[in-house]
């Protein structure tokens, strides 16, 4: 018996039993695109944290005050604000002089919250911080307008500002931003660049934001530590050295603190690898759970398969008999059930990616993008379809080894 004939006859089984057939699917369809679901919006989490936090791809690494081992609980960050020192200019000059694995190497320091006005215009808690003009290289800044601000106006503490695209909007109604005026707690700078606008991060604005050189930043709100703490940012000459570009980077940083062997460094370097690796290790569970759980229904509406398909086989006894009387093998028998129980299996399963696919759709809308790879897809209706054949296999054994004279005889 050919296949292209099994499956005539497995379709024209299900389509015979629609509403039976639809109930069936039920199970199916909820399982496969509650997984599918899962999986798309694990997959999107994961690349909005490399692209939105752990600029994945930049490739540069920072060297702050604390590591990513200080904020395990709340002893280590005790003990770490004890430990861990301020990073200075001093720190800065001394590991610029003396990297030789790292291409570009620069200094920034952290945001203070400031009041901007531009005539009637006024934004309350504003992110203010400051940069050496090179990271902007460093952290491959998308310029929307204008520039940023050089080495001149960074040496001269220039009062000139770098501002985010929302900040423009709002004191710059009329466009125009670069050039115009902007006053921060009563001191006037000069706007030079808009940042292009980023949107937002777990529903936090990227885009409320003003950057100004470091030394202006210093002179203008004080000295670099505490709230306003330097960082270093730096990236490898060449790719296949960057791990090479951290090491030497972290032993020079030890020498500058005359740590001894064996002693924890009081400073912290973080690279892309490292904020994937806390991602994973903070919500590698939770994952594992996320996708259980709803596989539970996956195999649940396997289980309605097979009940279904050994109802099939009681209802179709004596059909079964009539077959075999003209001659079906119980190969053909064992076929046929096989091949209808798969296909109502990956009939449930395509629907339910595509239903997927439109929550998706909806959740990326709405809250934070999803990936639904062409993989996940492919796994979702094969994994269906290996569930119709193992929800199928015992009715269609069961049809195949029913004696005929005793099929014949069934009401």
């Amino acid at each position: 018996m050919r296949f292209i004939e099994t499956l005539k006859l497995a379709v024209a089984a299900i389509w015979a039993h629609k509403l039976r057939s639809a109930l069936t699917l039920l199970g199916m369809i909820i399982g496969v695109a509650a997984v599918v679901v899962v999986v798309s919006l694990i997959q999107g989490f994961n690349a909005y944290i490399d692209e939105k936090i752990a600029n994945i791809g930049a490739k540069s690494y920072t060297v702050g005050r604390f590591s990513m081992e200080d904020f395990k609980d709340t002893d280590a960050v005790a003990a770490a604000q004890r430990r861990n020192k301020e990073l200075t200019l001093e720190d800065y000059e001394f590991l610029k002089s003396r990297l030789t694995l790292t291409d570009k190497f620069a200094a920034g320091a952290r945001p203070q919250r400031a009041q901007i006005k531009r005539g009637t215009e006024l934004l309350e808690e504003v992110a203010v911080d400051g940069k050496e003009p090179l990271l902007a290289d460093i952290e491959k800044l998308d310029i929307a307008d204008g520039r940023f601000f050089t080495e001149v106006e960074n040496n001269e503490a220039s009062r000139v500002a770098f501002i985010g695209s929302d900040v423009a909007e709002k004191l710059f109604p009329a466009g125009d931003a670069v050039g115009g005026e902007i006053h921060i707690n009563g001191l006037s700078y000069r706007v030079v660049g808009v940042r292009t606008a980023k949107g937002t991060v777990f529903g936090m604005p990227q885009d409320t934001f003003v950057t100004l050189p470091l030394l202006t930043y210093r002179r203008n709100f004080g000295a670099l530590r505490n709230w306003r703490s330097l960082y270093f940012q730096g990236t490898a000459r060449d790719d296949k050295q960057f791990e090479n570009a951290v090491d030497e980077t972290r032993q020079w940083m030890r020498i500058r603190r005359g740590l001894e062997k064996g002693e924890k460094d009081n400073f912290g370097i973080f690279t892309p690898d490292s904020i994937t690796g806390l991602r994973d290790r903070l919500f590698g569970t939770i994952f594992i759970v996320a996708i259980a759980v709803p596989a539970i229904a996956l195999v649940v509406g396997g289980i309605v398969v097979m009940n279904i398909m050994l109802v099939s086989v009681t209802e179709r006894t004596k059909e079964i008999g009539i077959r075999k009387a003209l001659g079906a093998r119980r190969a053909d028998i064992l076929k046929q059930f096989l091949v209808e129980a798969v296909t109502l299996s990956a009939i449930g399963g395509s629907v339910g990616v595509m239903i997927a696919w439109g929550l998706g759709r909806l959740v990326s809308a709405m809250l934070i993008p999803t990936y639904l790879s062409l993989t996940a897809v492919a796994v979702a209706v094969t994994v269906s379809g290996a569930i119709g054949v193992a929800a199928g296999i015992f009715p269609a054994w069961k049809a195949a080894r029913l004696d005929p004279i005793e099929a014949l005889r069934a009401d």
